[in-house]
């Protein structure tokens, strides 16, 4: 059997960069609070946390005092800024530069609203990159997953869209193109693309890649919104696409017969973990052989 991890798929650039931060401050101290899971990948968390990192919510935080925590890449809203500096909290802040950048617009889009105007986020409610984004507006922001979402709306007030940076450009077009169809036509509506092409161009190559293997392996967390997306890219191409969270899910009826296996993941998914799945699918080939 050919066996081909894809050299495309796995953590993306914030992600590598909240991971090192981490294992920096763990390799002076041996201990560091990370505000939530800092992956969406359960395998990767459970490695850091034997290293010493321990994972805390936004109520295990208002009850630290005088310790560092880190803010993983998705990023954080205002509020906890202000909560570290009250329990004078260290910030190691990992949150990742396209984010960043990103918060920055919507507060100054934010600051200069005109009367009436709306903030919509195209995004998934409640997931923490969202949450960074809603903060930056005190929470006014109406955050629309779907067109349907778009129903909390006002057509008849003036609208600016933003975008989650890890959301489908097919979908924020379709956002564009119904606020179009459904706004007044006195009203301005302003539009900003804000999503990350490191994460947007990995769907046409994960498309090919998907297509030139009789079976894919797709590698996620459960949690990952990004892995469900990519997910669906790859199947809808191969339909002998199979999610799993780690080595032990793989069936070996999915192996019969086949000659061409492909590995990838999400951009929360660690390249050793793909290795690991390699491993696997080679060990139950030779028990069949």
């Amino acid at each position: 059997m050919r066996i081909e991890i894809d050299q495309a798929s796995g953590f993306c650039n914030g992600v590598v960069s909240a991971i090192r931060k981490a294992e920096s401050e763990l390799d002076e101290s041996g201990r560091l609070y990370c505000l939530g899971d800092i992956v969406h990948n359960s395998d990767e968390v459970d490695r850091l946390c034997r290293r010493g990192l321990v994972t805390i919510t936004h109520d295990d935080l208002g009850s630290l005092h005088g310790v560092k925590v880190l803010l993983r890449a998705h990023g954080e809203p205002p509020s906890t800024y202000a909560v570290a500096r009250e329990r004078d909290i260290e910030i190691i802040d990992a949150t990742c530069p396209v984010v960043l950048h990103l918060q920055k617009r919507i507060k100054e889009s934010y600051d200069t609203l005109n009367p009436g105007e709306q903030i919509v986020i195209y995004g998934k409610r409640g997931h923490a990159e969202v949450n960074g984004l809603v903060g930056q507006t005190r929470g006014e922001a109406i955050v629309a997953e779907d067109i349907d979402g778009l129903s909390q709306v006002d057509f008849d007030r003036d609208i600016t869209l933003y975008s989650q940076t890890t959301k489908s450009i097919d979908g924020f077009k379709d956002m564009i193109a119904e606020i179009e169809r459904r706004k007044n036509p006195s009203t301005s509506f302003r539009y900003h693309d804000t999503i990350c092409r490191q994460v947007a161009n990995r769907v046409p190559r994960l498309r090919s890649f998907a297509a030139a293997h009789q079976v894919v392996l797709f590698v996620s967390g459960k949690k990952s919104s990004n892995g469900k997306f990519l997910y669906a890219e790859c199947s809808a191409v191969n339909p002998r696409t199979y999610l799993i969270s780690n080595p032990e899910e793989i069936r070996a009826e999915w192996l019969d017969g086949v000659e061409s296996l492909g590995i990838c993941g999400a951009t929360s998914t660690p390249r050793w973990l793909m290795d690991k799945v390699k491993e696997q699918v080679t060990a139950l080939t030779t028990k069949q052989s």
